[in-house]
C-alpha cells in the first residue's frame, strides 16, 4: 500500500487529468506566462532604454539636482562649522568661569556673580556664552549665589535659564527655585516646584526630602489635603527613608 497521502491533485494525476504548469516540458523552449525576476537584467534593450531615460532626466533637471547637492554639502559643512565654533566657545566659557567658581566656593558671592576686576563674573559668562555647557552651568552657580545673598527674584531668573540632563542636578535646581518662591511668600508655587523636584526621575535618596518640603509649603499655603498627600507619599513610597518619622509626626498633627 502506498504511503503517499491522498490529495486532490494526486487524484487528478491518477485520473489522467492535465495539471497546469508554467514550466514547459522542453527545457530549451521558452516558458509561457513565467515573468522574469529582473527583466532589466535579462533584457539588454530594456536596460539600455532605462539608462537613456535616466540620462535624459539628469540632463533636464541638471540645475535642480546641482542645487540639492549644493544644499546638502552646505548643511554638512555648516553643521561641522557650528559644532567646531560651539566647542571653542565652550572652552572660552570654561576658562572665563574658572575664577568666578573659585570665588563662589569661597563664598565671595558678589565677586562670583559680578566679577572681581580680573576675571568676569558668572552673569557675564551666562550672558555671553549661554548656548554652551559652561554658560548654562554659570546660570546655576549664579542662581545659587543669588539665593544665598537673598536676591530671590534674580535667583529664580538664573535657575529658570538653567537646564541639565543630569537628573540629580536638575531636580536640585527645581528645589532651589522652590526655596526662592517660598522666600518670596509664594508657598503654592514653591510646593509645585518641590513636587516637580521629587517627581523628576524619582529616587529614594532625594525625593523624600523634596516631598517633605512640598508638604511644609502646602501647610503654609493652607492646603492641608495636599500636605497630607505629600506626607502619605513619603510613608508609602519611601518607608525606609529618614524623612518617614517626620512625615508621620506632622501627618498626625494635621489629622487631629
Amino acid at each position: 500500500m502506498s504511503k503517499i497521502p491522498y490529495t486532490g491533485k494526486s487524484q487528478q494525476a491518477r485520473q489522467g487529468q492535465q495539471v497546469n504548469q508554467n514550466v514547459p516540458a522542453d527545457p530549451l523552449a521558452p516558458a509561457e506566462n513565467l515573468e522574469a525576476e529582473n527583466p532589466l537584467l535579462e533584457d539588454p534593450d530594456a536596460l539600455a532604454a532605462r539608462l537613456v531615460e535616466t540620462e535624459d532626466f539628469v540632463r533636464s533637471n541638471r540645475n535642480l539636482l546641482l542645487g540639492i547637492l549644493a544644499a546638502v554639502v552646505l548643511a554638512v559643512v555648516g553643521a561641522f562649522g557650528f559644532y567646531t565654533w560651539r566647542t571653542q566657545q565652550d572652552a572660552k566659557a570654561q576658562s572665563s568661569m574658572f575664577r568666578a567658581v573659585n570665588n563662589w566656593e569661597a563664598d565671595s558671592l558678589t565677586k562670583a556673580i559680578k566679577g572681581d576686576g580680573k576675571a568676569p563674573g558668572l552673569v557675564t559668562v551666562a550672558n555671553e556664552y549661554g548656548n554652551t555647557k559652561a554658560g548654562n552651568l554659570a546660570n546655576f552657580y549664579a542662581g545659587v549665589a543669588s539665593l544665598k545673598k537673598g536676591d530671590y527674584k534674580a535667583a529664580l531668573d538664573y535657575l529658570e535659564d538653567f537646564s541639565s540632563d543630569d537628573y540629580l542636578v536638575q531636580s536640585r535646581a527645581y528645589a532651589l527655585m522652590g526655596d526662592a518662591q517660598l522666600e518670596l511668600n509664594k508657598p503654592k508655587e514653591a510646593a509645585d516646584l518641590y513636587a516637580k523636584a521629587a517627581d523628576h526621575n524619582a529616587n529614594e535618596y532625594f525625593s523624600p526630602s523634596y516631598l517633605l518640603k512640598e508638604a511644609t509649603a502646602r501647610e503654609v499655603a493652607k492646603d492641608e489635603e495636599g500636605a497630607l498627600k505629600a506626607y502619605n507619599r513619603i510613608i508609602t513610597e519611601y518607608p525606609t527613608s529618614q524623612e518617614v518619622a517626620e512625615a508621620r509626626q506632622y501627618k498626625a498633627k494635621l489629622e487631629k
